[in-house]
């Protein structure tokens, strides 16, 4: 798994920020003084991700209140497994709950997407990538679900990779061009190519990128373009991968499998969290 990453605090801040506002009413009907414990289960087999940004959450509520987590980041559980549980203020457990789901049930949905993927692929060899295909305000913590599941990042943002796709072909006027043109950037930045035919191959092949990104191909074409590649670049097939489709492209010899789905088109994880009041013995003098 990669590292957490230093935006954390702030993306966590943002999402009570936009939950709470003003204040949670409704909590204020529970007495301040109230204690309580919580159980959160996990309803569904999964892999769990975002406990850091669960964690998070009441850290910036209330410190004093306490996780202690039975799982952690990467590890798969069956359907019912207890996740954690919380003790501390109710009124703080009940301000928290939902963000600290939200955080929690949406990493845990891509590490879970990725998974499958990455299962599937198993003795081939190939790397499945993830793409900027993420939620808004969410990429550094689904790039990190992405590694929880087994897969690996492509490019974060537009910053730290160079990836001439079919309009940048089209504006610099040739793959040649927008090639060297990159080059003159001075940049140690890889260069990456989308082609969507043999004839683009080839020419990115003569331009000596390092990565050609193979948009749309058949398996067929997808085992030409292995075969006229002959370990030249790292060669990334991307468009039509759905569970049924990715072994097939795994065996055609490619490096790379990047599948936008993996951040996209994610079902959050069924979670359930449990409050139950710790009664305190008030002993009376007699």
């Amino acid at each position: 798994m990669s590292s957490l990453p230093d935006s954390l605090p702030v993306i966590v801040e943002a999402a009570l920020e936009e939950d709470i506002g003003d204040g949670d009413v409704t909590a204020l009907l529970i007495p301040e003084e109230n204690e309580a414990r919580a159980t959160v289960i996990c309803r569904e087999p999964a892999v769990i991700a975002g406990t850091a940004w669960f964690d998070e959450v009441f850290a910036q509520l209330d410190p004093d209140v306490e996780v202690q987590w039975q799982v952690e980041d990467g590890q798969s559980v069956a359907a019912n497994t207890l996740l954690c549980t919380l003790t501390g203020n109710a009124r703080s457990l009940l301000t928290g709950e939902r963000t600290a789901l939200n955080f929690l049930q949406t990493l845990s949905a891509t590490a879970t997407c990725v998974r499958r993927y990455v299962d599937l692929v198993e003795g081939t060899g190939v790397t499945i990538l993830d793409t900027r295909k993420t939620i808004p305000g969410l990429r550094d913590a689904q790039k990190y679900a992405v590694t929880c599941g087994g897969g690996q990042n492509h490019r974060h943002g537009l910053y730290d990779g160079i990836l001439i796709k079919e309009n940048h072909i089209m504006a610099a006027g040739s793959i040649a061009n927008a090639v060297n043109t990159a080059r003159d950037l001075g940049t140690d930045l890889f260069i990456e190519v989308e082609v969507e035919n043999l004839d683009e191959l080839r020419q990115a092949l003569d331009a000596q990128v390092d990565i050609v990104l193979l948009d749309n191909m058949d398996n067929d074409l997808l085992r030409q373009a292995v075969a006229i590649n002959q370990g030249q670049a790292k060669l990334e097939a991307s468009g039509n991968v759905n569970l049924q489709t990715i072994r097939g492209i795994a065996e055609t010899g490619v490096d790379f499998i990047s599948i936008g789905g993996l951040t996209k088109d994610i079902k959050a994880i069924d979670l359930s969290m449990r409050f139950r009041p710790v009664f305190k013995l008030v002993v009376k003098n007699m």
